[in-house]
């Protein structure tokens, strides 16, 4: 009877727990847009979000010559249409690397100067960056994600820019949801045209 009981796992099997790593990646892979966000404001009279979209891949296979490390890339395509009407794209490449047993640590890279970020796409099919040609962002500096050991991470990471800016990424994550705001600040005084997070919801 004993040796049936031990057995058991070797011929069931038992799912191993996730990492915040796998987890994290599992969050923020997928494509995202804000639309629920979008049609209550304007069930309740006024749009003050743009309505958003995020398109994030996994770009592990797009970059060469990279050094051993314990993450994964990815390529995030954001583009916005304002309520005036106005629209605006900001694609990223990150790098995200597992840091201790609760946390991510978010890399941003500048691109290239032979890559425009119009050309930062995931349907790039011919995209292939050379991680030597890659540098950590001089506005964005590394910053980790908090993890809270059931199903949330947590950032919040102030960067200093020059003419008294100051750029400010607060986000919560739990699963298919990704909560983001991205504050912007001249001289102490917030110029984000809204005081709340974009709510992201995965398709």
């Amino acid at each position: 009877m004993n040796f049936i009981f031990l057995a058991l796992p070797f011929i069931f099997g038992f799912q191993e727990k996730s990492s915040p790593l796998q987890i994290f990646k599992k969050y923020i892979t997928g494509d995202f847009d804000n639309k629920r966000q979008i049609e209550e404001e304007i069930k309740q009279g006024k749009q003050i979000h743009p309505y958003a979209v995020h398109i994030n891949r996994l770009a592990d296979k797009k970059i060469k010559n990279k050094p051993k490390r314990k993450g994964f890339w990815l390529i995030e395509e954001s583009y916005y249409t304002y309520p005036d009407g106005k629209s605006k794209i900001n694609h990223h490449l990150f790098f995200f690397e597992a840091l201790g047993t609760a946390s991510v640590t978010l890399y941003a890279y500048d691109l290239p100067k032979s890559l425009p970020m119009a050309k930062l796409v995931n349907t790039n099919m011919d995209l292939v960056i050379d991680f030597n040609d890659l540098k950590i962002s001089s506005l964005f500096k590394p910053a980790s994600y908090q993890f809270d050991g059931k199903k949330t991470f947590t950032i919040n990471a102030p960067n200093e820019w020059p003419d008294n800016m100051k750029f400010t990424l607060i986000e919560k994550f739990t699963p298919g949801v990704l909560e983001v705001m991205e504050l912007v600040e001249k001289n102490g005084v917030s110029i984000t045209p809204y005081e709340t997070p974009i709510i992201y919801v995965k398709k």
